[in-house]
């Protein structure tokens, strides 16, 4: 199995510590192949961000994305800039609260960083929201190989509510799931 993750957003929203998380999770607690880049605008803050995660169960020959298999979008410029590059079946997790318009019909937009200041206080954890909504969406990586990769790649007196934030983001998923299966009257 290979997939190709695509992480996007802008400068200071976390989208390259996402992404290290992620290719740690894959790589060292899953023992699989991972390739892990990423690139930002010239704008510290507020500039394009986007990285790229590969996984697969084998070697990995070319090492940048042709067809991603998810694009996870946190904000409106990252639709306009990435949706192009997603497979016809790939999975789109967008973040609601900073994308106004999605041109793909079967987006999940997900209350990532709503749920983010809902549940910690602050924005700031929306990319930890965003791999536990990632983890449950696709399953790419199990949710205890980003809680192990988290506690290695955060500041340590961050690390409990970095767990929080996995959590409820692993958990918005599933009532997002929930909801959508219900049948309307």
């Amino acid at each position: 199995m290979r997939s190709e993750i695509r992480i996007a957003g802008t400068g200071g929203q976390g989208v390259i510590l996402a992404s290290i998380v992620l290719a740690e999770a894959a790589g060292v607690h899953e023992n699989r192949k991972v390739v892990q880049t990423q690139s930002s605008g010239p704008e510290a803050r507020g500039g394009a961000s986007k990285a790229d995660v590969i996984i697969s169960d084998e070697p990995i020959l070319f090492p940048k994305c042709r067809l991603l298999d998810v694009l996870v979008c946190l904000s409106q410029q990252a639709v306009e800039e990435y949706m192009s590059d997603l497979k016809v079946r790939g999975t789109a997790i967008i973040d609601s609260f900073h994308v106004r318009e999605c041109p793909r019909e079967n987006a999940l937009c997900l209350e990532l960083s709503q749920t983010a200041r809902k549940e910690l206080g602050r924005e700031l954890f929306t990319n930890i929201v965003t791999l536990g909504a990632l983890a449950r969406v696709t399953g790419v990586v199990k949710l205890e190989s980003l809680q192990k990769s988290i506690a290695n790649r955060v500041p340590a007196h961050t690390v409990e509510l970095n767990q929080k934030a996995l959590r409820a983001g692993w958990n918005l998923e599933a009532i997002a799931r929930t909801a959508s299966s219900t049948p309307t009257a």
